[in-house]
């Protein structure tokens, strides 16, 4: 069946049958299209999060000692 016979027959279909079948149409492309980013955005965004040193105790001791210093001085 080619698009142009396609074409003719959903254009004889009731207007509430079309909407049913544009719905059905948008949702799988939507779902295919939402597949197809997903692993690209997050293969690209891996390891984003990671700091380049692991944060040490005392270090946020020290920071947050500075902190409370600075705000009640």
């Amino acid at each position: 069946m080619t698009l142009q016979e396609l074409q003719k027959q959903v254009l004889q279909l009731q207007i509430q049958e079309r909407w049913q079948l544009v719905q059905a149409v948008l949702t799988s492309l939507q779902e295919e299209t939402s597949l197809e980013k997903k692993p690209k955005n997050l293969s690209r965004l891996r390891g984003i999060a990671k700091g380049t040193t692991k944060p040490n105790e005392t270090d946020n001791v020290e920071d947050y000692g500075t902190y409370l210093t600075k705000k009640y001085q």
